[in-house]
Protein backbone atom coordinates (compact mmCIF):
# COMPACT_ATOMS: atom_id res chain seq x y z
CA UNK A 1 0.00 0.00 0.00
CA UNK A 2 1.06 3.55 -1.13
CA UNK A 3 0.16 6.25 1.00
CA UNK A 4 0.96 10.08 0.40
CA UNK A 5 0.94 13.14 2.55
CA UNK A 6 0.29 16.15 1.11
CA UNK A 7 0.08 19.70 2.96
CA UNK A 8 -2.61 22.38 2.53
CA UNK A 9 -1.89 26.24 2.11
CA UNK A 10 -2.22 29.51 3.37
CA UNK A 11 -2.26 32.23 0.23
CA UNK A 12 -1.14 35.40 1.81
CA UNK A 13 -0.54 37.56 -1.20
CA UNK A 14 -0.81 37.50 -4.67
CA UNK A 15 -4.05 35.38 -5.65
CA UNK A 16 -5.13 35.71 -9.14
CA UNK A 17 -2.51 36.27 -11.19
CA UNK A 18 -1.39 32.86 -10.67
CA UNK A 19 -4.69 32.05 -13.10
CA UNK A 20 -2.74 31.21 -16.72
CA UNK A 21 -5.59 33.72 -18.23
CA UNK A 22 -3.42 36.30 -16.41
CA UNK A 23 -0.35 35.47 -16.09
CA UNK A 24 0.51 34.24 -19.45
CA UNK A 25 0.19 37.92 -20.53
CA UNK A 26 1.51 39.74 -17.54
CA UNK A 27 3.14 37.68 -15.41
CA UNK A 28 2.20 36.95 -11.77
CA UNK A 29 3.85 35.87 -8.01
CA UNK A 30 1.97 34.70 -5.06
CA UNK A 31 3.61 34.23 -1.51
CA UNK A 32 2.20 31.19 0.47
CA UNK A 33 2.73 28.77 2.84
CA UNK A 34 2.00 25.53 4.07
CA UNK A 35 0.78 24.56 7.43
CA UNK A 36 0.32 20.75 9.47
CA UNK A 37 -3.05 19.92 8.27
CA UNK A 38 -3.05 17.29 5.50
CA UNK A 39 -4.52 15.48 2.78
CA UNK A 40 -4.00 11.27 2.41
CA UNK A 41 -4.36 9.49 -0.25
CA UNK A 42 -3.72 5.42 0.49
CA UNK A 43 -3.50 3.18 -2.81
CA UNK A 44 -3.24 -0.40 -3.87
CA UNK A 45 -3.64 -2.97 -6.40
CA UNK A 46 -7.33 -4.68 -4.95
CA UNK A 47 -6.68 -8.24 -4.99
CA UNK A 48 -8.96 -10.25 -7.04
CA UNK A 49 -11.23 -12.13 -4.79
CA UNK A 50 -13.77 -9.69 -4.17
CA UNK A 51 -16.75 -9.04 -6.43
CA UNK A 52 -15.81 -5.41 -7.71
CA UNK A 53 -13.24 -4.12 -9.81
CA UNK A 54 -12.62 -0.66 -8.08
CA UNK A 55 -13.46 0.73 -4.68
CA UNK A 56 -12.77 4.50 -4.24
CA UNK A 57 -13.74 6.01 -0.70
CA UNK A 58 -14.39 9.30 -0.23
CA UNK A 59 -17.13 11.50 0.59
CA UNK A 60 -18.93 8.53 -0.62
CA UNK A 61 -17.44 5.03 -1.13
CA UNK A 62 -17.83 3.59 -4.62
CA UNK A 63 -17.74 -0.16 -5.87
CA UNK A 64 -17.44 -0.57 -9.35
CA UNK A 65 -16.17 -2.68 -12.75
CA UNK A 66 -14.57 0.06 -14.48
CA UNK A 67 -12.98 3.04 -14.52
CA UNK A 68 -15.76 4.60 -17.00
CA UNK A 69 -18.29 4.74 -13.74
CA UNK A 70 -16.12 5.95 -10.97
CA UNK A 71 -17.87 9.13 -9.98
CA UNK A 72 -15.07 11.25 -8.60
CA UNK A 73 -13.78 13.13 -11.69
CA UNK A 74 -10.36 13.72 -10.91
CA UNK A 75 -9.80 10.08 -9.58
CA UNK A 76 -11.68 8.61 -12.73
CA UNK A 77 -9.67 11.09 -15.59
CA UNK A 78 -6.57 10.94 -13.15
CA UNK A 79 -6.25 7.16 -13.61
CA UNK A 80 -6.86 7.93 -17.50
CA UNK A 81 -4.35 10.31 -17.26
CA UNK A 82 -1.62 8.10 -15.86
CA UNK A 83 -2.37 5.21 -18.26
CA UNK A 84 -4.18 3.16 -15.70
CA UNK A 85 -7.17 0.70 -16.91
CA UNK A 86 -9.70 -1.81 -15.93
CA UNK A 87 -6.52 -4.82 -16.26
CA UNK A 88 -6.05 -4.51 -12.77
CA UNK A 89 -8.10 -3.51 -9.76
CA UNK A 90 -7.06 -0.52 -7.31
CA UNK A 91 -8.43 0.42 -4.50
CA UNK A 92 -8.34 4.43 -3.02
CA UNK A 93 -9.10 6.14 -0.34
CA UNK A 94 -9.02 10.17 0.49
CA UNK A 95 -9.08 11.68 4.33
CA UNK A 96 -8.12 15.10 5.09
CA UNK A 97 -7.34 16.95 7.91
CA UNK A 98 -9.74 19.40 6.36
CA UNK A 99 -12.99 19.99 5.20
CA UNK A 100 -13.02 20.34 0.91
CA UNK A 101 -14.37 23.57 -1.00
CA UNK A 102 -12.68 25.59 2.32
CA UNK A 103 -10.37 28.00 0.55
CA UNK A 104 -7.49 25.88 1.78
CA UNK A 105 -6.30 24.71 -2.22
CA UNK A 106 -7.93 21.40 -0.99
CA UNK A 107 -8.82 20.36 -4.61
CA UNK A 108 -5.38 20.58 -5.93
CA UNK A 109 -3.66 19.52 -2.54
CA UNK A 110 -5.65 15.77 -3.03
CA UNK A 111 -4.58 15.83 -7.11
CA UNK A 112 -1.03 16.08 -6.11
CA UNK A 113 -1.27 13.80 -3.72
CA UNK A 114 -3.25 11.57 -5.93
CA UNK A 115 -0.54 11.75 -8.82
CA UNK A 116 2.06 11.07 -5.91
CA UNK A 117 0.86 8.14 -4.77
CA UNK A 118 -0.31 6.55 -7.83
CA UNK A 119 2.95 7.19 -9.50
CA UNK A 120 4.63 5.51 -6.22
CA UNK A 121 2.08 2.70 -6.88
CA UNK A 122 3.46 2.47 -10.54
CA UNK A 123 7.30 1.74 -9.72
CA UNK A 124 7.88 5.16 -10.24
CA UNK A 125 9.49 8.20 -8.36
CA UNK A 126 7.88 11.49 -9.73
CA UNK A 127 10.25 14.71 -9.23
CA UNK A 128 8.82 18.08 -7.62
CA UNK A 129 8.73 19.86 -10.88
CA UNK A 130 6.91 16.78 -12.99
CA UNK A 131 4.92 16.54 -10.13
CA UNK A 132 3.73 20.20 -10.30
CA UNK A 133 3.15 20.36 -14.14
CA UNK A 134 0.89 16.75 -14.26
CA UNK A 135 -1.95 17.80 -11.33
CA UNK A 136 -2.10 21.49 -12.80
CA UNK A 137 -2.65 19.72 -16.18
CA UNK A 138 -4.88 17.49 -14.90
CA UNK A 139 -6.71 20.06 -13.57
CA UNK A 140 -6.76 23.15 -15.64
CA UNK A 141 -6.48 20.82 -19.57
CA UNK A 142 -7.87 17.14 -18.89
CA UNK A 143 -10.62 18.13 -15.74
CA UNK A 144 -11.26 21.66 -17.60
CA UNK A 145 -11.00 23.46 -13.80
CA UNK A 146 -11.17 27.24 -13.62
CA UNK A 147 -8.35 26.68 -10.83
CA UNK A 148 -4.99 29.08 -10.76
CA UNK A 149 -1.66 27.11 -10.55
CA UNK A 150 -0.54 28.18 -6.93
CA UNK A 151 -2.44 25.92 -4.71
CA UNK A 152 -0.38 22.85 -6.93
CA UNK A 153 2.87 24.58 -6.62
CA UNK A 154 2.85 25.42 -2.54
CA UNK A 155 1.03 21.57 -1.97
CA UNK A 156 4.06 19.75 -3.90
CA UNK A 157 7.05 22.08 -2.68
CA UNK A 158 6.09 22.74 0.95
CA UNK A 159 7.31 25.88 2.60
CA UNK A 160 6.87 29.28 2.51
CA UNK A 161 7.34 30.24 -0.86
CA UNK A 162 7.30 33.40 -3.56
CA UNK A 163 5.84 31.16 -6.81
CA UNK A 164 6.74 33.00 -9.60
CA UNK A 165 4.32 32.35 -12.45
CA UNK A 166 6.43 33.56 -15.83
CA UNK A 167 4.74 34.94 -19.25
CA UNK A 168 6.98 32.10 -20.69
CA UNK A 169 4.43 29.22 -18.39
CA UNK A 170 7.90 28.56 -16.55
CA UNK A 171 6.86 28.35 -12.88
CA UNK A 172 9.52 29.00 -10.31
CA UNK A 173 10.09 28.62 -6.70
CA UNK A 174 11.83 30.93 -4.53
CA UNK A 175 12.39 29.86 -0.49
CA UNK A 176 11.32 32.70 1.40
CA UNK A 177 14.58 32.08 3.79
CA UNK A 178 14.47 34.36 7.35
CA UNK A 179 15.75 33.85 10.94
CA UNK A 180 13.88 31.18 12.99
CA UNK A 181 12.29 33.38 15.31
CA UNK A 182 11.00 35.83 12.72
CA UNK A 183 9.32 32.78 11.41
CA UNK A 184 7.92 31.83 14.71
CA UNK A 185 6.81 35.69 15.17
CA UNK A 186 5.08 35.55 12.11
CA UNK A 187 3.52 32.03 12.79
CA UNK A 188 2.32 33.11 16.80
CA UNK A 189 0.64 36.03 14.81
CA UNK A 190 -1.67 34.21 12.49
CA UNK A 191 -5.19 32.94 13.53
CA UNK A 192 -6.94 30.47 11.07
CA UNK A 193 -10.88 31.05 11.58
CA UNK A 194 -13.39 28.00 9.64
CA UNK A 195 -16.57 29.93 9.03
CA UNK A 196 -18.39 26.67 8.47
CA UNK A 197 -19.57 27.14 4.81
CA UNK A 198 -17.83 25.88 1.64
CA UNK A 199 -18.45 26.76 -2.24
CA UNK A 200 -17.54 25.38 -5.39
CA UNK A 201 -13.86 27.73 -6.29
CA UNK A 202 -14.65 27.19 -9.80
CA UNK A 203 -17.48 28.94 -10.31
CA UNK A 204 -16.07 32.18 -8.37
CA UNK A 205 -12.92 32.07 -10.46
CA UNK A 206 -14.69 31.66 -13.63
CA UNK A 207 -16.30 34.83 -12.64
CA UNK A 208 -13.25 36.46 -12.15
CA UNK A 209 -11.07 34.87 -15.22
CA UNK A 210 -14.52 36.77 -17.15
CA UNK A 211 -13.34 39.89 -15.58
CA UNK A 212 -9.87 39.81 -15.72
CA UNK A 213 -9.43 42.89 -18.14
CA UNK A 214 -11.59 45.06 -16.20
CA UNK A 215 -9.98 44.67 -12.89
CA UNK A 216 -6.25 45.24 -13.92
CA UNK A 217 -4.92 47.68 -11.67
CA UNK A 218 -6.17 45.16 -8.72
CA UNK A 219 -4.47 42.57 -9.89
CA UNK A 220 -0.60 44.61 -10.41
CA UNK A 221 -1.19 45.72 -7.14
CA UNK A 222 -1.91 42.68 -5.70
CA UNK A 223 1.13 41.56 -7.35
CA UNK A 224 3.43 44.13 -6.06
CA UNK A 225 1.88 42.95 -2.55
CA UNK A 226 3.91 40.18 -2.98
CA UNK A 227 7.68 42.29 -2.90
CA UNK A 228 6.36 44.40 -0.23
CA UNK A 229 5.60 41.36 2.44
CA UNK A 230 8.74 39.85 1.23
CA UNK A 231 10.56 43.24 2.18
CA UNK A 232 8.95 43.03 5.39
CA UNK A 233 9.82 39.51 6.58
CA UNK A 234 13.26 40.37 5.49
CA UNK A 235 13.41 43.09 7.77
CA UNK A 236 13.95 44.06 11.09
CA UNK A 237 10.97 46.21 11.61
CA UNK A 238 7.14 44.90 13.18
CA UNK A 239 5.45 42.71 11.36
CA UNK A 240 2.49 44.34 12.09
CA UNK A 241 3.39 46.06 8.31
CA UNK A 242 2.56 42.41 6.75
CA UNK A 243 -1.06 42.50 9.02
CA UNK A 244 -1.43 46.14 7.71
CA UNK A 245 -1.01 44.67 3.87
CA UNK A 246 -2.85 41.65 4.24
CA UNK A 247 -6.03 44.32 5.37
CA UNK A 248 -5.17 45.99 1.64
CA UNK A 249 -4.70 43.19 -0.39
CA UNK A 250 -8.54 41.68 1.18
CA UNK A 251 -9.83 44.79 0.18
CA UNK A 252 -8.38 44.82 -3.24
CA UNK A 253 -9.64 40.69 -3.44
CA UNK A 254 -12.93 41.57 -2.25
CA UNK A 255 -13.43 43.69 -5.40
CA UNK A 256 -12.30 41.10 -8.34
CA UNK A 257 -15.89 39.41 -7.59
CA UNK A 258 -19.06 39.95 -6.00
CA UNK A 259 -19.18 36.62 -5.66
CA UNK A 260 -15.77 36.72 -3.51
CA UNK A 261 -17.21 37.95 -0.06
CA UNK A 262 -21.18 38.33 1.55
CA UNK A 263 -22.89 39.81 4.34
CA UNK A 264 -21.39 36.79 6.83
CA UNK A 265 -17.85 37.29 5.20
CA UNK A 266 -17.89 41.52 6.24
CA UNK A 267 -19.39 40.87 9.62
CA UNK A 268 -16.50 38.54 10.85
CA UNK A 269 -13.80 40.55 9.38
CA UNK A 270 -15.02 43.51 10.70
CA UNK A 271 -15.31 41.99 14.63
CA UNK A 272 -12.28 40.56 14.31
CA UNK A 273 -10.62 44.18 13.32
CA UNK A 274 -12.79 45.42 16.32
CA UNK A 275 -11.26 43.04 19.11
CA UNK A 276 -7.56 43.77 17.61
CA UNK A 277 -7.08 42.46 14.63
CA UNK A 278 -4.63 44.04 12.16
CA UNK A 279 -5.93 42.57 9.04
CA UNK A 280 -6.92 39.45 7.35
CA UNK A 281 -7.98 37.64 4.82
CA UNK A 282 -10.57 35.03 3.01
CA UNK A 283 -8.48 32.59 1.55
CA UNK A 284 -9.21 30.66 -1.56
CA UNK A 285 -11.28 32.17 -4.48
CA UNK A 286 -13.99 33.09 -2.06
CA UNK A 287 -17.53 32.77 -0.96
CA UNK A 288 -16.74 30.68 2.03
CA UNK A 289 -14.30 28.79 4.24
CA UNK A 290 -11.03 29.66 6.28
CA UNK A 291 -10.39 33.26 7.08
CA UNK A 292 -6.68 34.25 8.06
CA UNK A 293 -5.85 36.90 10.58
CA UNK A 294 -3.02 38.65 11.78
CA UNK A 295 -3.15 39.36 15.13
CA UNK A 296 -0.63 40.15 17.66
CA UNK A 297 -0.66 37.64 20.26
CA UNK A 298 -1.73 39.37 23.06
CA UNK A 299 -4.95 40.08 21.26
CA UNK A 300 -5.69 36.75 20.18
CA UNK A 301 -8.17 35.52 23.31
CA UNK A 302 -10.11 38.55 22.49
CA UNK A 303 -10.26 38.32 19.09
CA UNK A 304 -11.11 34.27 19.66
CA UNK A 305 -13.73 35.14 21.87
CA UNK A 306 -15.37 37.58 19.62
CA UNK A 307 -15.28 34.57 16.98
CA UNK A 308 -16.79 32.04 19.21
CA UNK A 309 -19.24 31.04 17.04
CA UNK A 310 -16.96 30.03 14.54
CA UNK A 311 -13.73 27.72 14.68
CA UNK A 312 -10.54 28.52 15.69
CA UNK A 313 -7.73 26.03 13.43
CA UNK A 314 -4.56 26.44 15.53
CA UNK A 315 -1.57 25.56 13.23
CA UNK A 316 2.18 25.55 12.44
CA UNK A 317 4.03 25.86 9.14
CA UNK A 318 5.45 22.66 7.69
CA UNK A 319 8.35 22.34 4.92
CA UNK A 320 8.43 19.18 3.82
CA UNK A 321 5.52 19.78 0.92
CA UNK A 322 3.95 16.51 -0.65
CA UNK A 323 5.58 13.10 0.80
CA UNK A 324 5.17 9.39 0.42
CA UNK A 325 5.12 7.08 3.39
CA UNK A 326 4.95 2.58 2.69
CA UNK A 327 3.14 0.94 5.29
CA UNK A 328 3.48 3.54 7.68
CA UNK A 329 7.01 4.04 6.58
CA UNK A 330 8.48 7.05 5.02
CA UNK A 331 10.34 6.52 1.99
Amino acid sequence: MIISKTPYRISFFGGGTDYPEWYLQEGGAVLSTTIDKYCYVSCRFLPPFFNVKHRIVWSHIETVSTLNEILHPAVREGLRFLGFNDSVGLEIHHQGDLPARSGMGSSSTFVVGLIKALTALQGRTIGKHELVLKAIELEQTVLKEHVGSQDQVAATYGGLNVIHFLKTGEIRVEPVVIPAPRVLELQSSLLLVYMGTNRLASQIAADIIANLREKEAALRAMRRMVDQAVSILNGTGSLDDLGRLLHETWMLKRGLSALVTNAAIDRAYQTALTHGAIGGKLLGAGGAGFMVFYVPPERQPGVIEALSGYLHVPFQFETEGSSLMHYGSRF
